[in-house]
């Protein structure tokens, strides 16, 4: 069984990045790019701790540790990779407003 923990700290993680990640447009649309890259660190950083307790769980099942797949766990992972998807077009909405910014 999959530990709680390690869900809950995928889940949390994961939406402390995704929360960071629109806090970081919303500062680049303001025209503060300082600030909306500081964001997307801290999104990265967040990112990074999830991604390190899920491969836990990767590696324990790669060395025959099965887990029973739940609802919780789907819920983790799907935090997880809209997250990084969020990350990703939030560093990109930053490069377009300093583009259209001429910074």
């Amino acid at each position: 069984m999959v530990s709680e923990m390690v869900i809950f700290s995928i889940i949390t993680y994961s939406g402390d990045a995704r929360s960071s990640s629109m806090e970081a447009i919303t500062y680049a649309k303001n025209g503060d790019f300082d600030k909306a890259r500081e964001c997307i660190e801290e999104a990265s950083k967040k990112l990074e701790l999830a991604h390190r307790e899920q491969t836990k769980l990767i590696q324990a099942e790669a060395q025959g540790e099965k887990h029973d797949i739940s609802l919780l766990l789907i819920h983790a992972q799907d935090h997880l990779m809209n997250a990084m998807t969020v990350r990703d077009l939030a560093d990109e909405f930053i490069n377009i407003y300093m583009k259209i910014s001429n910074k």
